[in-house]
């Protein structure tokens, strides 16, 4: 059976293996992405100094060239996703979680839009209902969470139930640090039964936030995108923040990382979150199921 990385044109990822363990061709950028951007399990998050202008893993370009490389990726990752829906056995979760115009919609669509919808599910928890609050606050993310063969994106998530719980004081503290431990526990639950799980915060600064919120405020199709309660949030900038910064210190995890992507170029933020994607499905060692049968025997009659 011929090999679906072979695919590709011949030399633009000298060495691909499917285990990640072969390195990429010298051509190739954001090598070291998951690496670099990566929230150590028990590391300090001070996201003030983590520059969301950055882009010091394709130093020697910008948005015009950055296009062929971010397509091979987009191309490989859908690839990935054929073998990871075809094997049927494994599960892959990702999580992007962001400030109001941070950009999860635009990173969703574009960096997965070459995937086949059979194979991938994009779930977007917003204010509970009245019935999910009558239940314990994982309830409602629990039934969405993959089965074998699938990728879940989850375009906000339980983090909310931390994040606007604890800077909106719905709850007291007792209850949004408990959740903590209740999420790391979860998240743990669902490696141990075979879910791949990437959590991604897509980082923009607040002079950005501004300039996006200035942008839709001046185009009329992008009102339905604005309320004014977002501006009450970001009034909350530095709550925020602080919000943020200890959930990813005290929710990644070997099993569960957190990725703190720098996101005020948006080129930049998808071709990183597409190279996490594609190096994190790799390792994964996935193959098509084997057959039972020999294709060269088989007649399809006219």
């Amino acid at each position: 059976m011929a090999k679906w990385w072979r695919k590709y044109p011949a030399g633009w990822n000298s060495g691909l293996s499917r285990a990640g363990g072969v390195a990429d061709s010298p051509a190739m950028p954001v090598k070291g992405a998951r690496e670099k951007y990566l929230i150590k399990s028990g590391a300090k998050v001070n996201l003030a100094k983590i520059d969301p202008r950055e882009k010091h893993l394709f130093v020697d370009g910008g948005k015009e060239e950055q296009v062929p490389y971010y397509e091979r990726l987009r191309g490989e990752l859908q690839e990935l996703q054929k073998v990871l829906y075809a094997q049927h056995k494994q599960r892959v979760l990702v999580v992007i979680q962001a400030m109001d115009t941070g950009g999860k919609d635009g990173c969703v669509k574009s960096v997965f839009s070459r995937i086949d919808p059979a194979g991938i599910h994009v779930c977007s928890f917003k204010k509970p209902s009245e019935v999910e609050l009558s239940h314990d606050f994982l309830w409602r993310i629990h039934a969405q969470v993959p089965a074998n063969g699938q990728l879940v994106i989850f375009n906000r998530s339980h983090y909310e139930d931390i994040i606007a719980v604890r800077v909106k004081q719905i709850f007291p503290e007792e209850v949004w640090r408990r959740r903590h431990r209740h999420i790391v526990e979860f998240e743990r639950m669902l490696a141990e039964e075979g879910t791949t799980i990437v959590k991604i915060f897509l980082h923009i600064c607040k002079d950005e936030q501004k300039r996006r919120l200035e942008s839709r405020l001046a185009s009329p199709e992008k009102h339905w995108k604005m309320h004014p309660e977002d501006l009450r949030d970001r009034a909350r900038w530095s709550e925020f923040m602080e919000a943020y910064q200890d959930v990813i210190a005290d929710t990644s995890t070997a099993y569960a990382p957190w990725y703190v992507v720098p996101a005020n170029r948006k080129w930049y933020r998808d071709l990183c979150v597409a190279r996490i994607m594609v190096d994190t499905l790799r390792e994964l060692n996935m193959d098509y199921p084997p057959i039972t049968w020999d294709p060269s025997e088989v007649k399809v009659e006219d």
